[in-house]
């Protein structure tokens, strides 16, 4: 708090300097949203003021010498729904680059008008609910999230932050709706993104820090519901991320410094009709949390680029690239109770790497455009952990476990997408080949040595060596209209199949047919009712069909792809251009779900650890159910304030072999946050966020197995006769920000503090079983001062509270040029 406080001084002692009135630049290109076709003659305008412009014949404006400061620009074009593009900075560092298109308009009369409360609007005729979305200047300023996408998008509606068993507070696994985090898909302009943060859990998601650059961003939409049916492999969300372009007029960028990371953004025209986009960034969290005395150790590497090349009048090229280099380990922290260190020596290492590279063309058509893809994601995975710690790596006769796995997708994605009149119709079809390798080795139990130094018990170990190569392949096909007087009525309708080469009957696409259909229904002016069905697949995760047993075999391949049905109904309610209401009921049925075969539990009631979820083997067996309501408000940048607010009210339950619906991993039942950002003058900004999120089920130990046999497995044993049933605290966190930007001729400077649990709550977590050690940490307590012997029966059980309060400022400094 203290470096806050400084930092907060000295942007007020910077801000009694005065360099006058400082102007900006803000351009961009317009288009239509279905034929993504440019538009001429928009009209372009800054809320509050007389500047405004319109768009050439070329689809492109721009707008110079505009006083730096936050604005609402306003679109509108006869024939399509007004856009409001709150909250726009205008800096004298760099231009701001926007890209933004027009929906066309129902030809509504009498009662149902189109009128400017829509502009704010984010629906579409094919995903009419459960659809929200930020801008880039949203996500900048959020509170806590030091840039970091992925965190903010927890503020929004059915989004749970955090892993199992009370990570919510430093992990960005999305979880939406009940649902796991591997349920989620990621787009960035069109391209699939299976990683999109660092130290992800292989085979699901998540992570403790975002890979994608917000300099990057244009928006980011987020479907918890009603997916088209171009979008597969997905059961609870489609996350998209729209880049925008680079500066076709100048070289400009920014460095961004912090307590936590160096980055750095250029940008800027290559050639004629081609701009770029690129940047590195680099992680200090191991040196702050070092200082602050945290035993985590994150360290990573990080780049991103995008160009774009316009080879014609209807055809552009773009070529984007992402990837990360990750290395984590941990640190006995400088106040540690022995029992606290001999657990922290006890976590593995890993380094992993990935990237995705792609190239997207996009071509013009009469009343249509199409959309080819190709794209390459690869993904390494190393994990080792040694009994006592990194100290003796190396020493093979200590190994607890080691994995070195690898996946590379290859994919192929084509869309069309066409208007007649009023119907609009979409299909394509997508092609996968994926490869995926493991040497895997889990020593589940150590070997029990009797006296004269003969074995009692053998160790017992999972250990195999695997690789495959599959394909996956499916097509889709979506048709929209409205109907009724007025276009009261719009109604969706789609239907997609996949399948793959490797499981058994994955060729058979009858098995995976996927309807979806949706309707919304305009009751007046602001009013919008909307629903939708839909059916869903997606395929295990590698991880899981890669697994062999002890005979060598595959045994996993007979599972089916996991399958949910949504049913979604809410109620839109628009009173002004500027906010948004709605409420959403929600029922999510899944069938398919994995069980593991060993302890006949769903893995959705197991949750995930932080190296893979997988390496055993499961029968599709498991079903699920997770249902609720959830409340959404949103108001865009007004009177130089903006808020998000939601609240959701859910259940998530799966069944194992005993058919007996139980709480899931996720099953937090609570989720409430809110945003809220202020604008003063002078550059001074303020943003505040809180976050609540209920109790995480976790399952107790069974005290007398845990006790028996917890020198040969390392860890207490958990009573699976009482799955889930007791409950963490309620998770709460407040974080603040202050930002203050200072604007010269041709550089902004901006300025930043950000604390992260800015009340020192704590965060809720699951106990760790072991035995209590003596001071000097060189052995176990016992209850006879005897050695402890090897069924544990004299030691002395302790419970490691894992709760923990971490406070963690930020400070630094952005610099536009």
């Amino acid at each position: 708090m203290r470096l806050f406080y400084a930092l907060t001084l000295l942007m007020l002692s910077i801000g009694s300097l005065s360099f006058g009135q400082n102007t900006g630049v803000l351009s961009g290109t317009i288009r239509d949203r279905a034929t993504q076709q440019l538009l001429p003659g928009v009209t372009v305008a800054l809320e509050g003021t007389s500047q405004g412009t319109a768009t050439d014949e070329q689809g492109r404006f721009r707008l110079a010498d505009i006083p730096t400061g936050s604005y609402n620009v306003r679109v509108s074009f006869v024939g399509y729904e007004p856009l409001l593009r709150a909250n726009t900075v205008i800096t004298s560092g760099n231009a701001n680059i926007v890209s933004l298109q027009l929906a066309p308009a129902a030809q509504a009369l009498g009662e149902v008008t189109v009128t400017a409360s829509r502009a704010i609007r984010v629906a579409t005729a094919e995903t009419p609910l459960s659809v929200q979305r930020l801008n880039v200047e949203e996500i900048k300023s959020n509170p806590g999230g030091n840039f970091d996408i992925s965190k903010v998008v927890q503020v929004l509606p059915g989004v749970g932050g955090g892993g199992t068993g009370g990570t919510a507070g430093f992990r960005n696994d999305i979880i939406i709706r009940g649902g796991a985090p591997n349920e989620n898909v990621y787009y960035l302009d069109g391209i699939e993104v299976p990683v999109i943060n660092h130290f992800q859990t292989q085979g699901s998601a998540g992570g403790p820090a975002g890979m994608l650059n917000v300099s990057f961003i244009e928006d980011v939409t987020l479907s918890t519901s009603a997916f088209e049916a171009r979008y597969d492999n997905t059961l609870s969300s489609v996350l998209q991320f729209r880049q925008r372009d680079g500066n076709p007029d100048r070289v400009q960028g920014n460095v961004r410094l912090s307590g936590t990371e160096v980055a750095g953004t250029l940008e800027g025209p290559l050639a004629q009709n081609t701009t770029f986009l690129a940047s590195v960034r680099r992680s200090y969290l191991q040196v702050l949390f070092k200082l602050i005395d945290l035993p985590i150790r994150p360290d990573y590497w990080d780049s991103q680029f995008k160009i774009t090349t316009k080879l014609g009048s209807k055809t552009t090229l773009t070529a984007l690239g992402l990837g990360a280099l990750d290395h984590f380990e941990v640190a006995v922290p400088r106040k540690s109770t022995p029992e606290n260190t001999y657990s922290i020596r006890n976590t593995p290492t890993i380094d992993q790497w990935n990237y995705t590279v792609g190239v997207s063309l996009r071509q013009l058509l009469e009343r249509g455009y199409l959309n080819l893809a190709l794209s390459r994601t690869q993904l390494s995975n190393q994990a080792d952990f040694f009994e006592g710690g990194t100290e003796f790596a190396g020493d093979e006769s200590r190994r607890v476990f080691q994995t070195r796995s690898g996946e590379t997708e290859n994919k192929l994605r084509l869309d069309v997408n066409r208007s007649l009149g009023k119907w609009q119709y979409a299909y394509g079809a997508v092609g996968q080949l994926i490869e995926y390798d493991n040497r895997y080795f889990n020593r589940l139990r150590q070997a029990v040595l009797n006296p004269d130094g003969s074995v009692q018990q053998p160790a017992v170990s999972v250990q195999f060596q695997s690789d495959l190569q599959f394909a996956r392949f499916g097509a889709f096909a979506q048709v929209t209209r409205p109907f009724l007087t007025d276009d009261r009525l719009t109604l969706s309708a789609g239907l997609r199949a996949d399948g793959n080469s490797f499981t058994e009957g994955g060729a058979n696409l009858l098995r995976t047919l996927s309807p979806r259909v949706s309707a919304s229904y305009a009751l007046a002016s602001r009013w919008n009712l909307n629903a939708s069905i839909g059916r869903y697949y997606k395929i295990p995760p590698s991880t899981l069909l890669g697994f062999r047993d002890a005979a060598g075999q595959l045994v996993n391949r007979p599972n089916r792809y996991i399958g949910s049905t949504h049913y979604v109904a809410g109620l839109e309610f628009l009173p002004s251009a500027s906010r948004r209401f709605t409420v959403e009921g929600f029922w999510k049925q899944y069938n398919h779900y994995p069980v593991n075969t060993r302890d006949g539990i769903s893995l959705a009631n197991l949750g995930g650890d932080f190296v893979a979820l997988g390496n055993e083997a499961v029968t599709s067996t498991g079903r699920g159910r997770a249902f609720g309501g959830e409340f959404f408000f949103q108001q865009k940048l007004t009177r130089n304030l903006f808020a998000v607010t939601s609240y959701t009210l859910f259940r998530s339950e799966f069944t194992g072999r005993d058919g007996r619906y139980k709480p899931s991993a996720w099953d937090t039942r609570h989720l409430a946050s809110v945003l809220l950002g202020r604008k003063f003058g002078r550059g001074w900004e303020l943003g505040v966020k809180y976050r609540l999120g209920g109790g995480s089920p976790y399952t107790p130990f069974d005290d007398a197995a845990s006790q028996q046999n917890y020198l040969t497995i390392g860890q207490g044993v958990l009573d699976y006769s009482r799955l889930n049933t007791q409950r963490l605290r309620t998770f709460q966190q407040l974080d603040l920000r202050v930002d203050r930007k200072i604007n010269l001729r041709r550089l902004t400077f901006d300025l930043y503090a950000d604390v992260q649990n800015v009340l020192a709550l704590k965060a809720p977590a699951a106990p760790s079983y072991t035995f209590q050690r003596t001071p000097d940490n060189s052995a176990f307590v016992t209850t006879d001062g005897q050695p402890l012997r090897p069924d544990g029966s004299n030691g002395v059980p302790f419970l490691l509270d894992n709760n923990s309060t971490l406070v963690l400022p930020t400070i630094g400094f952005i610099v536009e040029f």
